[in-house]
């Protein structure tokens, strides 16, 4: 396990136990990436930190049942957020959905891009989120594609793809370690 990891592994069995130096520390190095999913998967700034609060919630109500054989404290905690973000979006759109048909409209008007250096900014992450997916393969691709930016659960990518569910789920987790690696290179 690479030392950051196995840092933030230390830092979840300590806020397992209640250390609120040791959530701090985990929420100052992971929040950033969390709330770029959330951003990326919500397209509403505000709802994405608001969802964030409620992620790292769960991340302190849940420490203890982190189980590093799964994944990493970083995958972890992204797993979480992106289950959070899918039932946030479903709902969203139920919501709409119903909204909708009570006034008679059709569907509500999607997000607003944001502005200055935060669209560049999103830019730049857009552009090597795209490098770093464009290296994998291409059923790993497809399969990340579906459950990151389309909001699928594991369930409904097999489904789409017409592949077992353990087979999409050990795709993505490949693709998702393979990501890290390229991402988090220099």
């Amino acid at each position: 396990m690479p030392a950051p990891e196995l840092q933030d592994a230390v830092l979840l069995g300590r806020v397992a136990h209640g250390d609120p130096t040791a959530f701090a520390a985990l929420f100052d190095r992971h929040s950033s990436v969390v709330l770029g999913l959330l951003v990326r998967m919500l397209g509403r700034r505000p709802e994405a930190e608001e969802l964030l609060q409620d992620v790292f919630l769960q991340v302190w109500r849940e420490a203890g049942r982190y189980r590093p054989d799964a994944a990493s404290p970083r995958g972890w905690i992204l797993m979480i957020a992106r289950s959070r973000a899918v039932d946030r979006i479903r709902s969203r759109a139920a919501r709409e959905r119903r909204e909708a048909t009570a006034a008679g409209e059709g569907p509500a008007v999607g997000a607003v891009e944001p502005a200055g250096p935060e669209r560049l900014e999103r830019r730049e992450r857009r552009t090597r989120v795209a490098a770093a997916l464009a290296t994998l393969p291409p059923e790993q691709r497809r399969a990340i594609e579906h459950a990151f930016f389309d909001g699928l659960t594991h369930r409904e990518v097999a489904e789409r793809l017409g592949e077992p569910l353990g087979t999409v789920k050990s795709r993505i987790l490949l693709g998702m370690r393979k990501l890290r690696e390229a991402l988090e290179a220099p």
